[in-house]
């Protein structure tokens, strides 16, 4: 991402920003606590998230 606000690229920077929230989600820093989750919901978005990444299906 600081390559993208170093050239003042506002689309990289959207995409970056995008790739942060999917690597952050599974972690549960983003939406639903993991805590909050069964253990399906919880192994479903582990292996979601870093399989969104692989894709690039992360909205960038």
């Amino acid at each position: 991402m600081a390559a993208a606000l170093r050239a003042q690229d506002a689309e990289a920077e959207r995409a970056a920003r995008d790739r942060v929230h999917t690597a952050n989600a599974p972690l549960g820093e983003r939406g639903t606590p993991w805590w909050d989750q069964g253990e399906t919901g919880r192994r479903a978005r582990w292996s979601e998230g870093p399989a969104a990444l692989d894709e690039g299906t992360d909205g960038g």
